[in-house]
């Protein structure tokens, strides 16, 4: 063993009170050794500057509280959405050797910290990044990056799989407003209906942004359809449903989370489905909600998937027993304050956070309560 070793045994047991022995001595010396170890500190990093600051404010304040309450050392810093800034964050994280790092909102940022960070062995919970590439180049690139929230595809396919399980004996028609966007929800449902050996009454793409959608619903009302799903924005979809009810039409009508978004001056149809991931702030835990209360933190937006990310960080650190964190990271069930939470091979949730709303006549209440 080293002589720097025996050197502190003599000065430790030099100090020690009479009647302590050597092996209490050395149970001490392994104890301290083994929380030394285990000492976590977190790098939190997200835009606190520029267009998308008042996100990063949330990231900030949520992942804040959850390291108070932890007992867990942070240190924050501000990646401006932008390359420069992601890289110079991580930069800041490798020197000051933090566990792990949670947080960032955009890509370009997150793309140039990941090689700094994998070179340094620290491993990102990003709470906002939906790009796919992130982690379906896992096994290219290495980057040991876990994805606390939806990928970029994910909203597409829970549509798909959820309208095509609850309309496969209604009469459902499909359509959207020509945008990049609009068409692919749209025609990711058509795949899985055809799939599923169902057949839409009715397909088309309408005009967004139009006062009124009446020769729309003519058409849908022409083709029987009952159910209908629409690849556009709130507003759209909200005067369908006025002009719907008025033509008697009895249709109702589906979008996704993009209805989360107040229309403008006319109101969603009752009954009209939203499918996206919940309002933590309605399925948080209520104690975690108290804290943030107590401390007049808002739980808007990413604050919650924030805190949630610090509790995983902790306990994957305890479960990891000296092993690298990325191994304790996958495949396993954390317990957080928005619920439980795993990550699979690539990064990625392993379970849909989507779930479906219906519209009662004041707001989005989850389906299965009605």
């Amino acid at each position: 063993m080293p002589a720097q070793f025996f050197a502190g045994l003599e000065e430790l047991f030099g100090s020690m009170r009479p009647g302590t022995t050597i092996s209490a001595a050395l149970a001490w010396l392994f104890l301290a050794g083994a929380a030394s170890a285990q000492t976590l500190t977190i790098g939190v990093v997200a835009p606190l500057s520029g267009p998308s600051a008042i996100l990063g404010k949330q990231i900030e304040a949520g992942a804040g509280l959850a390291a108070q309450a932890n007992g867990i050392e942070f240190k924050t810093e501000d990646d401006a959405c932008t390359s420069d800034g992601g890289a110079a964050a991580a930069r800041d994280f490798a020197a000051a050797k933090v566990s792990i790092v949670v947080g960032f909102l955009c890509t370009e940022a997150i793309e140039a910290a990941m090689p700094i960070l994998k070179d340094a062995n620290i491993p990102v919970i990003t709470v906002g990044v939906r790009t796919e590439s992130l982690t379906d180049r896992r096994a290219k690139t290495g980057w040991p990056v876990y994805r606390l929230g939806p990928r970029g595809d994910d909203e597409r396919n829970a549509v798909a799989a959820t309208l095509t399980r609850l309309w496969q004996d209604d009469l459902f028609a499909i359509i959207d407003d020509g945008t990049i966007y609009g068409r692919e929800m749209a025609e990711t449902f058509r795949a899985a209906a055809e799939q599923a050996a169902l057949k839409p009454v009715f397909v088309d793409t309408f005009r967004p942004q139009l006062d009124n959608q009446i020769g729309m619903i003519g058409r849908l009302k022409k083709a029987g359809a009952t159910h209908v799903f629409a690849g556009g924005d709130g507003d759209d979809i909200s005067i369908m449903g006025r002009d719907a009810a008025q033509l008697q039409a009895g249709i109702v009508f589906a979008g996704g989370e993009n209805l989360r978004t107040p229309p403008g001056d006319v109101p969603y149809a009752t009954g009209t489905l939203m499918i996206a991931p919940p309002e933590w702030a309605e399925a948080a835990d209520a104690k975690v909600l108290q804290s943030f209360s107590a401390q007049k933190i808002v739980p808007d937006g990413y604050a919650l998937p924030a805190y949630a990310a610090v509790e995983i960080a902790k306990a994957a650190l305890a479960l990891s027993s000296g092993k690298p964190l990325t191994e304790a990271l996958t495949g396993h069930d954390y317990p957080t304050a928005i619920g439980p939470i795993r990550f699979d091979a690539k990064g990625d949730l392993s379970r849909s956070i989507y779930r479906v709303f219906r519209f009662d006549g004041t707001r989005f209440v989850p389906l299965d309560s009605n």
